[in-house]
């Protein structure tokens, strides 16, 4: 559980629960925190290394009132005097409940164990600050209340996840047994998982191997990149399918499971993915506002009997059409 319902400015996939003020009125039932800081020192700054938290938390704290000065409110640039009374009301968590919508799933696969599904462009994995409703999660729970629980009330039966305007193969899993098997199939990397994506420029090399650390882009929190500290190991490998004048068509296999690690690594090699808002161009010639990506195959031993599964699904309508288009334009080098 974590704090609920405050607005942190963070994005959806950096922050697994809401924050949540409570009312002033039930202050003196919440825990604090009292101290002192530096003169000179700015208050969110300055309470921002001692709770830990991040700073815009901390300047939601301020805003709402849960951050006292000598028992007064302040704003996040009051500079701390010598003396003054830092008084840190923390508020208490809340369970957050996730509402069950009747959203259409395209399943190729349920059992009572596992559920595989091909996710739409555009559609959410589970719910966060900014995409509370809508969801495949929400979706989920009207289709089959029975998830596994292991990933919290926002993540019930999420094993893994695809970005928002990925499409593509996800498996879900719908007791705690079946999220375990799996889970540790993807930590031993055995879990097969191919994506189709079309990306910037010529790619000459026929298949390579992409194995680069993936971290928090020390530039922009709201971005990953290779970086070398504080990063995981990534590995992804490609095939080229088809080249055209100015992109190619590629196949990519991935051995880990980063955040936005096709996409980063493509970045990396300087062929982004096709219409990557994060990683692109601002600008591409199809006017596109996600990115050219495909979740086409996944493999996995079922959790339970151990029979090996595989499934595939065609690419979205969307790049279908981008590629057709390609083609079609004379593209093809």
């Amino acid at each position: 559980m974590e704090w609920e319902g405050l607005n942190t400015g963070l994005d959806a996939e950096e922050l697994e629960l809401e924050l949540e003020i409570q009312d002033r009125d039930d202050q003196e039932s919440e825990p604090k925190m009292e101290f002192e800081l530096a003169e000179g020192t700015r208050l969110d700054v300055g309470v921002t290394e001692v709770v830990g938290k991040s700073r815009s938390f901390i300047q939601g704290l301020i805003e709402d009132g849960h951050v006292l000065v000598n028992g007064a409110s302040k704003k996040s640039n009051y500079k701390v005097r010598t003396k003054d009374k830092i008084t840190v009301i923390l508020p208490p968590p809340k369970e957050l409940q996730v509402e069950a919508e009747d959203i259409p799933l395209e399943i190729l696969y349920e059992d009572e164990d596992v559920l595989v599904v091909n996710k739409p462009q555009g559609m959410v994995v589970h719910p966060a600050p900014g995409a509370w409703t809508k969801t495949l999660v929400n979706a989920l729970l009207y289709h089959c209340r029975n998830l596994s629980g292991i990933n919290g009330v926002l993540r019930p039966g999420i094993v893994h996840r695809i970005d928002k305007d990925t499409s593509g193969l996800l498996v879900v899993a719908k007791n705690d047994l079946a999220h375990q098997g799996l889970a540790e199939q993807i930590k031993a990397h055995s879990m097969a998982r191919r994506y189709l994506a079309i990306v910037h420029g010529v790619v000459f090399e026929p298949s390579g191997t992409v194995e680069a650390p993936i971290g928090r882009d020390p530039a922009d929190r709201k971005k990953m990149a290779v970086v070398f500290q504080n990063a995981k190991e990534a590995v992804t490998h490609y095939k080229v399918l088809e080249r055209f004048r100015d992109f190619t068509l590629i196949e990519a296999r991935l051995e880990t499971g980063r955040t936005h690690q096709i996409r980063v690594h493509m970045a990396y090699l300087k062929h982004p993915v096709l219409g990557d808002p994060l990683y692109g161009p601002r600008k591409n010639p199809f006017g596109l506002q996600g990115q050219m990506l495909h979740a086409q195959l996944l493999g996995f031993q079922h959790p339970r009997t151990g029979e090996y599964m595989e499934f595939s699904a065609p690419p979205s309508e969307l790049l279908q059409k981008v590629l057709e288009g390609i083609r079609r334009d004379g593209l093809i080098s």
